[in-house]
């Protein structure tokens, strides 16, 4: 790495699971320094609340520690990358008051003007409120599908609805000028090096690699992806009158709290599953995926779609809502009509329609980090933006 390279300083309020592989990724395909200041992935309402106060604390000392050991008051980093989970305008004003001014970009895994609760809670305007200041005050903003981009557009223009004696409906065209769309990279290689031998290349194209069809389900197990539909298909399908021959992999995720039906399902398809619980070994999870033939997913909540993607490239054909953000990822014949899953299954039962080599590519490969690396680079160009 050279010298003269960009230095940008990584905040991450919720290091875990995709934003961590997100920063992971990152900062292999990008010719720059990097300081990561980062902390645990848990209580993310009050790492919005709080992160802000702390991350600025940890900045200001760092570059003060810089300055007395160069002897030259300097900020020491070209900008900071940050995701949602920090509250930007309190981080910039903060800084600000120590005469710190850095250029800001956030990225958007998720909004919170589409978070789903159970149950209805005004409370939580409070944080898709954090979401809009931040947007309002970083340099540029990148979504992880279009479908993220527009619910938080849609979500500001409700919220702004409500300032009725306030005009300020041109912010919603403010915030979607500086935004991008930019997928998060994928790194597939352990997929890759265990699906080699198994890979949809290798068979014939006419059939599933396994004699009894294989159906893999791989998300946190909440609420918000919805098991209760997917199990209660999975026990129709087993109980029904044509009693389909299937067995089942499900991964995920999962805390001490979660849905019943994971119990449940637990015993009613005992004798077809190949694997219940979360795997903490990659290779582990990534050999479990490439047994299987189908991919589900049944989430109400889905800003991008990573699992279902990992899925795919280890040679499962997807089976996703028809809804979210899979209408951009996935074309029409992969998709399934609301209350429909069943009915998709069966006809792809029945047909034996793998997915091929070619599919899988063609699917996965946009995806890749190989193939968004300069695009990353680009949107993360500090010295070279002016806008900044």
């Amino acid at each position: 790495m050279r010298n003269d390279s960009q230095h940008i300083l990584l905040l991450e309020p919720y290091y875990g699971g995709s934003h961590k592989a997100f920063l992971l990724g990152l900062q292999q395909q990008l010719d720059c320094r990097f300081t990561l200041v980062a902390l645990p992935a848990r209580k993310w309402k009050m790492r919005m609340q709080l992160a802000a106060p702390w991350f600025a604390q940890r900045i200001v000392e760092m570059i003060a520690r810089r300055n007395a050991q160069d002897n030259a008051p300097s900020n020491c980093f070209d900008g900071i990358l940050t995701s949602t989970f920090l509250d930007a305008a309190v981080l910039r004003s903060l800084l600000s008051a120590q005469g710190i001014h850095l250029p800001l970009a956030m990225y958007f895994h998720e909004n919170q003007f589409s978070y789903p609760g159970r149950v209805y809670d005004p409370g939580m305007l409070q944080f898709a409120s954090i979401n809009f200041t931040s947007a309002l005050c970083a340099d540029r903003l990148a979504f992880n599908s279009r479908y993220n981009l527009k619910t938080f557009l849609d979500g500001i223009r409700f919220y702004l609805k409500k300032s009725a004696d306030m005009e300020l409906r041109h912010l919603e065209k403010q915030i979607q000028a500086k935004s991008v769309i930019l997928y998060p990279g994928i790194n597939f290689q352990e997929i890759d090096v265990l699906a080699e031998g198994a890979s949809a290349g290798e068979r014939s194209g006419q059939e599933n690699k396994n004699k009894v069809p294989v159906i893999v389900w791989n998300h946190r197990w909440e609420h918000d992806k919805d098991p209760e539909t997917f199990f209660h298909t999975l026990f129709e399908l087993a109980e029904g009158a044509e009693e389909f021959p299937f067995q089942v992999i499900v991964l995920g995720q999962h805390f001490r709290r979660q849905p019943e039906i994971f119990a449940q399902a637990k015993t009613v398809l005992s004798d077809r599953l190949i694997h219940f619980g979360y795997v903490k070994s990659r290779e582990e999870y990534a050999r479990l995926l490439t047994r299987g033939d189908y991919i589900v997913s049944t989430a109400r909540h889905e800003f991008f779609g990573i699992s279902v993607l990992e899925g795919v490239r280890a040679g499962c054909r997807p089976v996703v809502p028809d809804r979210l953000s899979y209408r951009e990822l996935f074309p029409k014949e992969y998709r399934y009509s609301e209350g429909k899953l069943g009915e998709h299954l069966r006809k792809l039962f029945f047909a034996s329609r793998p997915v091929t080599s070619g599919e899988v590519k063609m699917l996965t490969e946009p995806y890749s980090w190989s193939m968004l690396g300069e695009k990353y680079r680009e949107w993360l160009r500090f010295r070279k933006m002016t806008d900044f």
